[in-house]
C-alpha cells in the first residue's frame, strides 16, 4: 500500500499474488506450506530470474504477516543459485546511428511497411535522444509535447508518476518537423506516433521493421554474440554517450548521474551507474599514462586493444 501510495503500480506483483490464491485457494495463512510455495513456483516453467523474483516477493509478503503475528513463521523453500547475467547491451556509435537514420527511407520504401518513414526516424531519433523506454516513447501523445518550451511529459509504465524532462534544440526540430508532417494525415488517435492508417504502432511490428533497418544499416555485434542489436539499446547507448561527453568535458560525475536517474526515471541510482561500467571513455586517462614516447606505436593504433575497449 505505502509502495503504491507513492505511484508504483506493482501489477507484476499483484498477478504473482492472485495467481498464488487461484492456486491454494481461500485458505488461513497459517495453513500454507513450504511444500504449496515449492509447487506455486515449479508450477510453471521459468528462467532463473523470474522464479527468484517470485521468491523474494513470497518471502517478504508473509514475512510481512508474520511480524504481525497473524500466521507463524513459514519455513520457505531453498532458493535457487542467482544466475550469472552475462548479457551486456549494444552500445551503438555515432556512425551506427547515423547510418539507421539514412537507412530509414529504404528500409520503409515498401507499399506493405506499416510505418512511414518520417514516423521511423522521428521515433529513433526521440529514443536515442532522451534515453526514454520504448514503451515510453509510443504511450507519448500530443499534449505530451511542450513544443514552444521543449519539454517532454513522460509517464511511466510501471507507476502512475509522470516526469517531465528537456530536449535539445536539434531534437526539438525534428520533433516540430514530424509534427507537422503528421497533421496532414488523416489520424484516428491522439498518440504521437502512429502507424500509417492512422491508429496506434504496434510493438511486434516495430521490432520487426527495426531488425529489418538494422541490417539494411549493416549493424551487427562484432563479439560473435548471437543477440543481436535491438531498439530498446539505444536507452543504453543514450546513457553512454551522455557519460562519455562528460567525461571529456570534465564534468563532475557525482552530481550528473544522480540528474541522469531522474531524467531518465530510474527509481535509483545503482540503475545509472551501470551504464558507467559501459564507457570505456573512463579509461581514457589512464591509457593516456601508456602510451609510449613520440613516433613509437601508440595504443589506439593497436586493433586487438581497441576491439577489447569497445567491448567493454
Amino acid at each position: 500500500m505505502q509502495k503504491r501510495a507513492v505511484g508504483l503500480k506493482y501489477q507484476t506483483e499483484e498477478s504473482t499474488l492472485t495467481t498464488l490464491l487461484r492456486l491454494l485457494g481461500d485458505v488461513p495463512l497459517s495453513e500454507v506450506t513450504t511444500e504449496d510455495i515449492l509447487r506455486f513456483l515449479d508450477g510453471q516453467p521459468s528462467v532463473t530470474f523470474s522464479w527468484r523474483r517470485k521468491y523474494r516477493l513470497l518471502m517478504y509478503f508473509f514475512e510481512f504477516w508474520t511480524l504481525r503475528e497473524l500466521m507463524p513463521v513459514l519455513l520457505m523453500p531453498t532458493p535457487r543459485p542467482a544466475a550469472r547475467q552475462t548479457f551486456v547491451p549494444h552500445i551503438y556509435s555515432r556512425e551506427h546511428i547515423r547510418s539507421l537514420l539514412q537507412a530509414t527511407p529504404n528500409s520503409q520504401k515498401q507499399q506493405r511497411c506499416l510505418i512511414s518513414p518520417q514516423t521511423f526516424r522521428a521515433l529513433i531519433l526521440l529514443l536515442y535522444g532522451t534515453g526514454v523506454t520504448v514503451g515510453e516513447a509510443l504511450a507519448l501523445r500530443c499534449g505530451d509535447m511542450d513544443l514552444k518550451r521543449g519539454i517532454l511529459t513522460i509517464h511511466n509504465s510501471r507507476s502512475d508518476r509522470s516526469r517531465q524532462i528537456p530536449i535539445c534544440k536539434d531534437l526539438l526540430d525534428a520533433i516540430r518537423t514530424y509534427v507537422a508532417w503528421r497533421s496532414t494525415l488523416q489520424i484516428h488517435c491522439d498518440l504521437m506516433f502512429i502507424k500509417n492508417d492512422g491508429y496506434a504502432l504496434v510493438t511486434t511490428s516495430l521490432i520487426i521493421n527495426f531488425q529489418k533497418l538494422r541490417k539494411i544499416a549493416c549493424i551487427t555485434r562484432s563479439n560473435g554474440s548471437k543477440n543481436q542489436p535491438t531498439m530498446q539499446d539505444l536507452r543504453p547507448t543514450f546513457a553512454v554517450h551522455r557519460i562519455t561527453s562528460w567525461i571529456r568535458n570534465g564534468a563532475d560525475l557525482n552530481r550528473m548521474l544522480p540528474a541522469l536517474a531522474v531524467y531518465m526515471g530510474h527509481s535509483g541510482l545503482g540503475s545509472t551507474q551501470k551504464y558507467l561500467l559501459m564507457t570505456p571513455e573512463r579509461f581514457r586517462r589512464e591509457l593516456n599514462k601508456l602510451s609510449p614516447v613520440r613516433g613509437e606505436k601508440r595504443w589506439r593504433e593497436d586493433k586487438v586493444l581497441m576491439t577489447f575497449l569497445a567491448g567493454l
